[in-house]
């Protein structure tokens, strides 16, 4: 949201038009088509606009989480500014929902070396884990830590975080990304297939995280540079399809029942 100039200021999301609800709802028929279960990283502006639609998702059993309120990178954010931001969220989603938020995925994987300060405040609003940490180089930097789900250790007051860090997938000596958004747009099903059997086979399960907008060949066009254009609208048609190859293929469940089955979370 926040990289893209024309939408950059908050004061105009009421005046654009929304497919949230839409392609939610598609996201929901998938799952619902193939028994399967998931996290559903909510931003808190998002709820509050549409509770019936956060509604319809906790009455889908899948599992409610917050993605922050305002989608600003945690990085960018004082302590002070980021506790404010998942307070918001965390008690608008709660309210629509009638679930307890457990979970915690940054906007744009914004947990980056110097913002460790965060675990400790998701800590102090009650969170039980994160799903922040990016194990390779990106835009904003990524966090060089394990890629399989483990207990986060480095934080300002040395109070551990159970940590599921996004999938990453070895192609020669790089570290690559496959399973999610623009990722997961571009990259052709028998590389995405690669790289959740070559995980399976370390005992890693994989972590595939997609959003409304993926699934929207028809996504309201902004102003953006070339190569920003490319990374939000490539291969969105194919979204859907990959998603329904994916659940047919293999077992899924929720970000806190694989950090359960990890040994890192309790059951609630």
């Amino acid at each position: 949201m926040v990289e893209i100039e024309a939408v950059e200021d908050p004061r105009r999301w009421p005046t654009l038009s929304s497919l949230v609800e839409r392609r939610t709802d598609e996201i929901l028929e998938i799952c619902h088509r193939s028994q399967t279960k998931g996290t559903f990283f909510v931003l808190g502006w998002v709820a509050e606009r549409y509770p019936a639609m956060v509604k319809r998702i906790a009455d889908a059993g899948h599992e409610l989480a917050t993605h922050s309120y305002w989608h600003r990178k945690v990085y960018s954010l004082a302590p002070d500014e980021f506790l404010k931001d998942m307070r918001q969220s965390i008690d608008v989603i709660e309210s629509a929902s009638g679930c307890k938020v457990r979970g915690f995925r940054a906007p744009s994987f914004s947990i980056t070396p110097g913002s460790e300060w965060a675990f400790d405040i998701l800590h102090e609003l009650g969170l039980e884990y994160d799903a922040s940490l990016f194990p390779a180089s990106r835009g904003h930097g990524g966090y060089g830590c394990s890629v399989q789900a483990h207990a986060f250790t480095n934080t300002p007051s040395g109070r551990p975080i159970p940590e599921l860090p996004m999938s990453v997938m070895s192609l020669g000596p790089k570290r690559v990304c496959f399973s999610g958004g623009g990722y997961l747009r571009l990259f052709p099903e028998w590389l995405i297939r690669r790289g959740v059997d070559q995980l399976a086979q370390k005992g890693i399960p994989t972590v595939v995280y997609l959003h409304p907008r993926d699934f929207a060949p028809d996504c309201p066009r902004v102003p953006m540079p070339l190569q920003r254009r490319f990374k939000c609208y490539v291969g969105a048609k194919t979204t859907a399809r990959k998603l329904e190859m994916l659940l047919d293929r293999y077992r899924w469940g929720t970000c806190a029942e694989v950090l359960q089955r990890s040994g890192l979370l309790e059951v609630a």
